[in-house]
């Protein structure tokens, strides 16, 4: 159970401190605004071998109430960068993460 409200999440996801805008699209479905914070970090890749690769591991965190119905193959477009949802994680505290890949 979340401690916060998701209001109080809201203000956690303002664009005037860390967060930032996006425009996030479900398939076949419009678009709508929403908060997050996007991270595009280097993730280790494990192809099979001995030796991994590093390689970008973009991610965008929000609001569940944002995306309650977000699933792979959805858009999210923040920085000017076309994003293809390919995994979503619900931390069951209110807030998702959206694993993302570059279109």
């Amino acid at each position: 159970m979340a401690v916060e409200s998701d209001t109080e999440r809201a203000v956690f996801l303002a664009t005037s401190d860390f967060a930032q805008s996006a425009t996030y699209t479900p398939s076949g479905g419009s678009g709508s605004s929403i908060n997050g914070v996007f991270d595009n970090g280097d993730g280790l890749v494990d192809l099979g071998g001995r030796v991994g690769i590093t390689a970008g591991d973009p991610q965008f965190v929000c609001r569940t109430s944002d995306v309650s119905s977000a699933a792979e193959g959805d858009a999210l477009v923040t920085g000017s960068t076309n994003y293809t949802v390919r995994d979503v994680i619900d931390d069951g505290t209110g807030m998702t993460t959206l694993m993302l890949e570059t279109d």
